[in-house]
């Protein structure tokens, strides 16, 4: 039964990895690269800072979003990759020669579960959880959702690994939310907010549609990055 899931794994991951266009190997190596996304950070710390009115509370949220990251890649790196010590595609025994790598890029020798998975996904659905907006948290999830596609279409995760890694980063998530929620609601006042222009949370939508155009001009600058390294 695993040998038979692990087959259809891969058939899947060659079934949508790669492709002939030069223009998407450049878009993804722009979007795979985490220094692609520092706008959406600053965006995302800029949303907390507006609508947060204590250092500590600013503090605070910054914590549990580290807190995000650390038990979703932490774990993985430090723990899950070298204790199951899956291969990635790109280093399969069976279908690494088929797979198809951009610029020669392979990653490590693991890969299950993703860290790009985990961690993305922790930080949209802790802020979807905080922030309680629609349309925030269609864009992050959209924003997780992205990241994993560019690690499927360089060969460097089946999508069994972008799986677990979206269900571990989503307990991860909402596990830290429920930590928030708790310390929040002993040592915070709590504000509840009735106005079409917040949330119920006390988002401004002003300042949520400041990260919303981020990330869409991160992805603009992403397919006008891909017209630009073709000429590199």
């Amino acid at each position: 039964m695993l040998e038979a899931l692990i087959d259809i794994d891969r058939w899947l991951l060659l079934s949508v990895n790669g492709s002939s266009s030069l223009y998407y190997d450049g878009v993804v190596k722009v979007l795979t690269t985490a220094t692609t996304w520092i706008p959406l950070y600053i965006a995302l710390f800029y949303l907390v800072m507006k609508n947060n009115n204590s250092v500590g509370r600013i503090a605070f949220i910054v914590l549990c979003a580290g807190l995000c990251y650390l038990f979703a890649g932490a774990v993985d790196d430090g723990f899950v990759k070298p204790l199951v010590a899956r291969w990635r595609p790109t280093h399969d025994p069976v279908i690494g020669w088929q797979v198809d790598v951009v610029n020669g890029y392979r990653g490590g020798n693991y890969g299950f579960f993703s860290a790009h998975a985990c961690n993305t996904f922790s930080i949209a659905i802790f802020f979807s959880l905080l922030v309680r907006s629609r349309l925030l948290t269609v864009a992050m999830v959209t924003w997780s959702l992205v990241n994993c596609w560019t690690r499927l279409y360089l060969g460097v995760h089946f999508p069994g690994d972008i799986l677990c890694g979206l269900l571990w980063g989503g307990i991860v998530g909402t596990s830290v939310y429920f930590f928030y929620s708790y310390i929040h609601r002993r040592y915070f006042t709590n504000i509840q907010y009735i106005s079409s222009h917040f949330t119920a949370t006390g988002y401004q939508d002003s300042d949520i549609d400041v990260v919303v155009a981020v990330l869409v001009f991160t992805l603009t600058y992403a397919l006008l990055r891909g017209c630009m390294m073709l000429y590199v």
